[in-house]
């Protein structure tokens, strides 16, 4: 019986130690991306499929790098928030592109896989931001042994994407702004007046009074639960994701929930990144106004904005087009989409860098 007693506790020791090596190696594991393939299913010769962590301004961060040749030109992407990491989302969407393009996904520091980056605050400003982005360009541009990349914006990223183009413009083939942000503080009376609006012609009482309860910018305080409850609404009536009333929240979840690229704790950190990185970053957003700190960017500028965008009102995107001067501008309309319209319309996004902002900028004869 003695005996029978310590072989069950051994037993129960040995289950206790598998569950939580178990539980370790789900929370620390680093993810994996599926490899590019061809036809045949395999491994695409030439290819690039890899989950990487690089040293960026002193710290540990991630960049997922994917395309069908790491000839083709690089092409990288600046996530939203701040602090609303995409890579567990973007690839989802962007096939297409991985055949004319080495597409390079970024976890900013703070944000999902990066979030131990975010050491302090002083950490966390614009100027760190966009050193960051400087400093992953000339690591890709020496890489793939290739003199200019393509940078691509989308809401916060297109705020440190000006500012990075503007700061060496000889690094970037062209630069493309999603859902631009031009002024920070006009951006938000905007988007609460439209939300109020349409709070107001809907009779929706509730989502008035929480309105009326938030008020608009600026917030002494309760910032990050106010931003949420704006967001939230303005997502309800299609400012966000048009034609969605849940807003971009289903669009995040279902690409962390399949995500290989992120652990479980990586997936834990994306909500603490978002709520960290709002708190530290957003008073600097408010202070953007691009109409008068970058009235010129020396390379070609694409805006592509949803016709129905009322996170980044796009009536601010129009003005600032007509006042920008650079080698060549346009503003591109998307007109069944809102604040996220490489998402919403994917295969037109991809047709238009593919056929219209490649073949102008960089590679003519592909």
């Amino acid at each position: 019986m003695l005996k029978t007693k310590y072989i069950l506790i051994i037993c129960l020791a040995v289950v206790v130690l598998f569950g939580v090596k178990w539980c370790r190696d789900r929370l620390s594991a680093p993810g994996t991306t599926p490899p590019i393939t061809g036809v045949d299913g395999q491994s695409l010769p030439g290819s690039i499929a890899s989950l990487e962590r690089i040293d960026l301004g002193g710290v540990q961060q991630w960049i997922l790098l994917r395309g069908a040749n790491i000839d083709n030109p690089v092409i990288l992407f600046l996530h939203g928030g701040p602090g609303a990491a995409d890579m567990t989302l973007l690839p989802r969407h962007m096939g297409a592109l991985e055949e004319h393009f080495v597409v390079v996904c970024w976890d900013q520091r703070g944000a999902g896989k990066s979030f131990p980056a975010a050491r302090t605050g002083s950490d966390m400003t614009i100027n760190r931001f966009v050193a960051d982005v400087l400093e992953l360009t000339e690591l890709l541009c020496r890489r793939f042994q290739q003199e200019k990349i393509y940078l691509v914006g989308q809401s916060w990223g297109s705020i440190i994407g000006v500012l990075s183009v503007q700061r060496n413009p000889g690094r970037y083939h062209a630069y493309i702004g999603i859902g631009q942000v031009v002024n920070g503080s006009e951006n938000e009376r905007l988007s609460y007046e439209w939300t109020l609006a349409q709070a107001l012609a809907s009779d929706d009482t509730a989502a008035v009074e929480t309105l009326q309860d938030i008020g608009p910018l600026p917030y002494e305080d309760d910032l990050v639960e106010k931003l949420f409850a704006q967001r939230e609404l303005l997502g309800k009536y299609g400012g966000s994701i048009y034609g969605n009333p849940g807003g971009a929240h289903g669009l995040f979840i279902a690409g962390l929930q399949g995500a290989t690229e992120y652990n479980t704790m990586d997936k834990i950190n994306f909500i603490r990144g978002l709520r960290k990185s709002l708190e530290l970053l957003w008073p600097q957003v408010l202070a953007v106004n691009f109409i008068e700190q970058a009235p010129v960017l020396e390379v070609p500028v694409y805006l592509l904005m949803g016709r129905h965008d009322y996170q980044t009102p796009f009536a601010l995107a129009e003005q600032y087009v007509d006042l920008l001067e650079a080698p060549r501008k346009e503003l591109i309309w998307f007109d069944h989409s809102a604040h996220m319209p490489h998402l919403e319309e994917p295969d037109k996004f991809s047709d238009l860098l593919i056929n219209h902002i490649l073949p102008a900028t960089c590679c003519p004869d592909r």
